[in-house]
């Protein structure tokens, strides 16, 4: 990673704060991309001590033209890109029946056209340098999630999006990773959307038995070290991604009876 120049979208906390420290630890300059700038500015100081650049840009990836201005910003700065974290990412918690269509379109926004609009801008400089898209996405991207329509429908589309652009690029050198962390201690349930579109507020999850960010983050900048096309982290997870593949109806019982035991599940 020495001198690569790396994009972290949704680098103001969590999962994204934590692989921006851990490719500017490996050397890398880093871009920070939130819609923060109190939290970037404090965190590109932080980087700056690794010895590295960090280019903080405030920005809503849910909007293309603050994406393709932003790497305009970055390609005046640094003249490449070699690699594009995909991370900002929103929530939802509401039962399909009691949610307005404008969470879904909120959620769909940010998460899945947040990638589509990052990486189509950044792709030609990624491509020149034979670098990596990565979507940091979810096991909801594989298995349907009750009370969670509009964040399970984003990284569905998340998937079959980055997959579709691999096999383009087959014979061009260009790396997509689709990470899926499981569940992840993160501020994201807590923004997480209601079904009026009102932020969620108290997680209803034990963040503290969950996996931190930092530990996701190294096994994400490893995989793009290793150019792999897929990371699923956690026993449940993969249990939960093999399983479905043989056995859904019984998996559809499973991921039902886990997620009603949430505090004030949206569906019963």
């Amino acid at each position: 990673m020495k001198n690569k120049v790396v994009i972290v979208t949704g680098a103001s906390s969590g999962i994204g704060k934590a692989c921006a420290i851990e490719f500017a630890q490996k050397g890398a300059h880093v871009v920070l991309v939130a819609r923060s700038a109190a939290k970037l500015e404090i965190l590109a100081g932080q980087i700056s001590s690794y010895g590295v650049l960090a280019l903080p840009v405030v920005a809503d990836v849910s909007q293309e033209d603050d994406c393709k201005k932003m790497i305009h910003q970055v390609l005046h700065q640094f003249g490449k890109i070699d690699v594009l974290i995909n991370n900002a990412g929103i929530s939802m918690r509401a039962s399909f029946a009691d949610i307005d269509v404008s969470v879904l379109k909120k959620v769909m926004g940010v998460n899945f056209w947040g990638t589509v609009y990052c990486t189509r801008h950044a792709l030609a400089s990624i491509l020149e340098n034979k670098g990596s898209v990565v979507g940091v996405s979810s096991i909801a991207g594989y298995k349907g999630l009750p009370g969670r329509t509009g964040y399970s429908s984003s990284k569905f589309a998340m998937h079959g999006f980055l997959e579709s652009l691999r096999l383009e690029n087959l014979k061009n050198g260009l790396h997509v990773l689709i990470a899926c962390p499981g569940f992840t201690a993160s501020n994201i349930r807590n923004t997480a959307l209601t079904g009026d579109g009102s932020s969620q507020g108290e997680t209803p999850r034990d963040e503290q038995k969950m996996m931190q960010p930092e530990e996701v983050a190294t096994y994400i900048v490893d995989a793009v070290e290793m150019r792999k096309d897929r990371l699923t982290l956690t026993l449940n997870g993969k249990l939960t991604v093999l399983l479905n593949k043989f056995f859904p109806k019984w998996v559809d019982k499973l991921v039902y009876n886990h997620m009603r035991k949430e505090p004030d599940a949206p569906f019963k």
